[in-house]
């Protein structure tokens, strides 16, 4: 008879060489990118909507570039609301993971993960936090317009 080629309790991952915690930390850091471009898409769609735009095409370049302005505007906003709440003894080493990151997606996304993993409401705070988001953007879909831009 012959023997199964994998051991062990998890035979699906093997293969990944990644450790379990760091199979956690990429699976988080998955779900998190995911839930903050869903919100995005929908924001976008959702502005474009209200000011009479076709929807995004996921041929277009320069919808592609909106997009990705978008989940990182969302990204920033959200960690601003987190760190805002963040108790102070949390503060100092979320700012540590956020500094070894590397730039600037990257750091956005090492924090969120680290907030995922040691708040336990951290998911219901997330949705809260893309609802508030989207309701001021969609409250001001332009933001000031060029004339408040350029004179303050």
């Amino acid at each position: 008879m012959s023997e199964w080629p994998l051991r062990g309790a998890f035979p699906h991952q093997h293969g990944d060489a990644r450790g379990l915690m760091e199979r956690i930390q990429a699976q988080l850091r998955e779900r998190i990118e995911e839930a903050v471009e869903m919100a995005a898409l929908k924001l976008m769609v959702d502005l474009r909507s209200g000011a009479g735009r076709p929807a995004p095409e996921s041929t277009s370049i320069a919808d592609l570039a909106e997009f990705e302005a978008g989940a990182r505007a969302l990204l920033a906003w959200v960690r601003d609301a987190y760190a805002a709440e963040l108790p102070p003894d949390l503060r100092p080493p979320f700012d540590e993971v956020e500094a070894a990151a590397g730039d600037e997606p990257a750091r956005l996304l090492a924090g969120q993960v680290w907030l995922a993993r040691r708040l336990p409401d951290y998911w219901q705070r997330l949705e809260r936090y893309q609802r508030r988001y989207a309701e001021q953007r969609l409250a001001d879909p332009g933001g000031p317009g060029w004339l408040k831009r350029l004179f303050g």
